[in-house]
């Protein structure tokens, strides 16, 4: 299924947030995501499903100052 993640329109196998984080590599890291710019929490991402289309924000934290 061919959804946006960060701007880029890419083709993935998952079809809940949780399995396209994991296939992307991002499975175990702490970040931030979004859906069609709908913030997800964590313990929503395995039951948040995508559709073909949909728009994905995968944000990892940063140090700085």
């Amino acid at each position: 299924m061919k959804i946006v993640v960060n701007g880029e329109k890419i083709d993935v196998k998952g079809t809940t947030l949780a399995a396209v984080l994991e296939e992307l590599g991002h499975g175990g890291a702490k970040v931030a995501t979004a859906v069609n710019e709908d913030f997800v929490p964590a313990a929503l991402r395995e039951t948040t499903e995508l559709d073909a289309g949909d728009r994905v924000e995968i944000v990892a934290p940063r140090q700085g100052g």
